[in-house]
């Protein structure tokens, strides 16, 4: 059963600071509380209670609260008023729709001297031959029975009539407290009926379960869950139609089972839905002949590029920029690249074999996207190391085209841009030392050009 949780009162004391010791009013309506406990130890300066509609049988654990003034448990399974002599300033008591039927227990409320308004409306003691009489005669501080204020004739007659109303009371009591005694009963055989027929349910689920059933499962395990499932949804619904069809008597029995009821199919909605949650569809990443599929679950934007300069192939997936990158998983493969969104899949198969062990994946700052770059695993030698040793051979091109590489501007030797080193600019700056004015040397270099056609080189020069 569902009690009084100090947690419980504390986020209800929310405009209190939390604090419960000097709460003076406290909200605890609608709680599916069963049983009422530790607010007189906790909560000694309440002076206002709400506890309607909760499932509440018995008022107790509230008569240390001195300074309670009203007191509501409307909508609850109370079936006798008792144990609030000790709220010494209670001035307002809502009993509304309750289950009170023991008349003669308002007689405790006596000692509530303080006590104006009382409501009984909906108890079944409000059916009583004499019923308003016997309230008015037997409580004289009261001022106002089920909103109707009580005049001064109405108490003078109510005590005049006292004796034989009481005693027709009492009559009236006892049959319905003999009446109560039967419902008690049939509620415990109906709940005990339940409790076997579930029993036997199970029993005959547990039988179904033999080991040739389970290889007849395994076989049409797909087809056998959608025709359980479908045949689940048939048997709660049949099962629904037959709780709330079947005529119960208005009883705190029969209320508190159907609150059971509705938590059960709550429970078990829940746990459905959790189950669900919790198993992963089965996605067709590789086919039973082991071909490798393209696959992209989570319908994301992506490219796939071929570094040919770093000889590596490059993916840059366009990823959700706020997810967290704790929610993926990156898996490279020789031939193909798995990326795991949120437990949704993504898989594309790669154009060349790469090095799982030197890639590397990064998340941009800026958009969010997931870079993935995986080396090749086939070495291709660069242009750059070709052109060290290849650098006087006047056909570089043709070897730069043959190589299947990326085309870098600056490897390039273009004989019209870039000339091979000029001797003649060495012999040149011999020449000029001592030949005159600056002025003249231009020329010469210019002559010096032209006649370098036939030029040896000289050593002894």
């Amino acid at each position: 059963f569902l009690s009084v949780t100090e947690d419980l009162v504390r986020r209800r004391a929310e405009h209190n600071n939390c604090e419960i010791f000097s709460l003076e009013e406290l909200s605890l309506h609608q709680q599916e509380i069963e049983k009422l406990e530790y607010l007189d130890k906790w909560c000694r300066d309440l002076k206002i209670l709400y506890l309607q509609n909760n499932l509440i049988p018995k008022i107790e654990n509230v008569g240390k609260l001195k300074k309670l003034e009203y007191l509501n448990v409307a909508l609850n399974n109370i079936e006798r008023i008792e144990n609030l002599e000790g709220c010494e300033d209670l001035k307002k008591l809502d009993l509304t729709a309750n289950f009170i039927g023991e008349l003669s227990s308002i007689e405790t409320l006596k000692y509530n001297i303080h006590l104006k308004e009382l409501f009984l409306v909906g108890n079944p003691c409000t059916e009583f031959e004499g019923y308003r009489q016997f309230v008015v005669a037997t409580l004289h501080q009261l001022k106002c029975l089920d909103s109707k204020d009580i005049e001064r004739s109405e108490r003078i007659q109510a005590l005049q009539n006292y004796p034989e109303v009481k005693e027709k009371i009492r009559a009236q009591e006892q049959a319905y407290l003999l009446k109560r005694a039967r419902e008690k009963e049939e509620a415990q055989r109906r709940m005990q009926e339940r409790k076997d027929k579930k029993q036997k349910e199970m029993e005959s689920k547990l039988g179904f379960d033999s080991p040739d059933s389970l290889q007849d499962k395994e076989n049409h395990q797909a087809e056998g869950d959608r025709e359980q499932e479908n045949w689940r949804t048939v048997e709660d619904d049949e099962e629904d139609r037959r709780f709330w069809e079947e005529p119960t008597p208005y009883t705190p029995e029969s209320r508190l089972e159907t609150h059971r009821y509705i938590e059960e199919k709550r429970r078990a909605k829940d746990n459905t839905r959790e189950s669900k949650k919790m198993e992963k569809p089965l996605w067709t990443l590789v086919t039973a002949e082991g071909k490798v599929l393209n696959v992209n679950v989570p319908k994301l934007h992506f490219s796939l590029k071929d570094d040919e300069e770093n000889n590596q192939i490059i993916l840059d997936l366009a990823v959700y920029r706020h997810l967290d990158t704790s929610l993926l998983d990156v898996d490279v493969q020789p031939t193909y690249i798995r990326v795991l969104v949120k437990g949704k899949p993504f898989q594309l198969v790669l154009p060349e074999e790469v090095k799982p062990d030197s890639s590397s994946a990064k998340r941009s700052q800026t958009t969010g996207h997931l870079v993935v770059s995986m080396p090749k695993a086939k070495e291709i030698l660069l242009a750059k190391q070709k052109v060290s040793t290849s650098i006087k051979d006047p056909d570089c091109n043709i070897l730069q085209k043959n190589a299947r590489s990326v085309q870098v501007e600056k490897l390039e030797v273009d004989p019209s841009k870039y000339s091979f080193p000029d001797v003649t600019n060495i012999i040149q700056k011999k020449e000029r030392i001592g030949q005159g004015p600056i002025k003249l040397q231009p020329e010469k270099i210019t002559e010096t050009k032209k006649s370098s056609v036939d030029f040896e080189n000289n050593e002894d020069v």
